[in-house]
């Protein structure tokens, strides 16, 4: 079963994708807890290249294009030998994240995003999407504070340094998603206490799991 956390920055997706994780471990489940961009060696050089804040004339098109290259690596490499050897994986951010930053958010177009997703990961979707929903005030001072001992930037990286219009239009672009896609996709309060939040995700993962015949 793939399992992905999806959410504006600063959203609680990593911390709530560790505690799915230790839960299903715990029941006897065997995970693989990865991240995007990233997961792999190659993958994880060119997250480095996305979220420098150096790289602040990046263009548009051009990141697009890194983070698909990044997916493509990390499915071929990680994500389906996990699945094949019956692995529950769990993935912080995955296509949808393509869809709303840059296909809505950087105004690239949502068909060209999902014509790329659909090549890079050669059809291979989540079973089970968390969108993580936080005010944006909130997530952005979050996510600035986890971000400033690595890149020594008050504003964060690269991505958290977009304006606040950027990241409202991404949480948007989420609930647009949550909406579309309700078989597959859960929108969750964080406004709500941490334990809420998870018992929520910990009860949704065992329907899907049995649906799933795991």
């Amino acid at each position: 079963m793939f399992i992905t956390f999806e959410g504006p920055e600063g959203s609680g997706k990593t911390t709530h994708a560790n505690l799915l994780k230790e839960y299903l471990q715990n029941n006897g489940y065997e995970v693989d807890l990865t991240r995007e961009p990233g997961g792999t060696p190659l993958s994880e050089n060119i997250r480095e290249i996305l979220l420098d804040p150096s790289h602040n004339i990046m263009n548009e098109r051009t990141e697009l294009l890194l983070y698909e290259a990044a997916r493509a690596q990390h499915i071929a490499e990680r994500i389906k030998p996990a699945l094949e050897t019956n692995k529950v994986v769990i993935c912080d951010r995955f296509a949808d994240a393509s869809v709303v930053y840059q296909g809505i958010a950087r105004g690239l177009g949502e068909d060209k995003v999902h014509w790329l997703n659909e090549f890079a990961t050669e059809g291979l979707m989540p079973d089970l999407t968390f969108i993580m929903d936080i005010a944006i005030k909130d997530g952005l001072e979050k996510a600035r504070n986890s971000s400033r001992a690595k890149w020594n930037e008050d504003t964060g990286d690269r991505i958290e340094q977009e304006n606040l219009e950027f990241h409202r239009t991404v949480r948007e672009g989420y609930r647009k998603l949550a909406k579309k896609h309700k078989n597959r996709c859960h929108l969750l309060d964080l406004s709500n206490s941490i334990d809420d939040v998870q018992e929520k995700i910990e009860q949704i993962t065992v329907e899907a799991l049995e649906k799933f015949g795991n």
